[in-house]
């Protein structure tokens, strides 16, 4: 990896914790966050059912991303769950419920305002199966083989490293495990220059993979069964969309 590359990188993510710190600082403000200038109301909120919202109490409010990875996770009584780029906590509590007390359910996020909200929300859900850990979706403090289930609500396309991202998850992934995640692609057929600047105006600063390439890149970390469901248009050419995959 070049100099100029780690700069790079390290400036889009400086730019993404930015985000997030203010996002957090609306929701102690009682605002409601947004993903980026042209979306004021965040694009997830209907991509839960109220009644899961309601019952996250502040974590559902301050929710962030681009669909309900939740929907396609099937995640049963005792798994292990790991939420990349938790946020203030929403996926992962509603994923503690469903694992229950035999299970237990992880949240990385690398910014610190989002952690000191995510466990505030945890003390007042009451939930004791769960915990958020600090750091980076491009080197994760898990051990290998250690969770049954990744996921993750349209964190992926902000990392300016996703061949890394791809490979640590398929790294901390159990044999046999999964991962069901929410995230921006791009329509293959789509003008790069569009591209570009839908992506930027939906808050993609680094830029989003075409589905062709996403599936490459999982294929490449070691991952199986993939598949990749667009679920609505964002922006020209930018595709909100279901990943799941299987670690053989």
């Amino acid at each position: 990896m070049t100099t100029d590359h780690v700069d790079r990188s390290a400036a889009a993510r400086e730019r993404v914790r930015a985000r997030y710190a203010t996002a957090a600082g609306q929701v102690r403000a009682g605002r409601t966050p947004s993903c980026s200038e042209a979306d004021p109301t965040g694009m997830c909120g209907d991509a839960y059912d109220p009644g899961q919202l309601a019952d996250a109490g502040g974590a559902g409010a301050a929710s962030l991303g681009c669909g309900n990875p939740l929907a396609v996770a099937e995640l049963v009584a005792g798994e292990t769950v790991l939420d990349l780029g938790s946020g203030a906590g929403l996926d992962v509590l509603l994923s503690a419920r469903r694992v229950g007390p035999d299970g237990f359910a992880y949240g990385l996020d690398m910014t610190d305002e989002m952690l000191d909200l995510a466990r505030e929300h945890a003390r007042e859900a009451g939930a004791t199966n769960v915990e958020f850990l600090h750091g980076h979706i491009e080197a994760i403090p898990l051990p290998d083989a250690s969770v049954d289930v990744v996921i993750s609500n349209c964190v992926i396309n902000l990392s300016a490293d996703k061949p890394a991202v791809f490979a640590e998850i398929a790294r901390v992934l159990r044999p046999g495990g999964r991962l069901g995640l929410s995230d921006l692609t791009a329509d293959d057929q789509a003008d790069a220059a569009t591209l570009a600047e839908a992506a930027a105006s939906v808050g993609a600063i680094t830029g989003v993979l075409r589905q062709s390439a996403y599936r490459a890149e999982l294929e490449e970390a070691g991952l199986t069964d993939v598949a990749i469901t667009a679920t609505g248009e964002v922006a020209a050419g930018v595709l909100s969309a279901i990943i799941q995959a299987s670690r053989p």
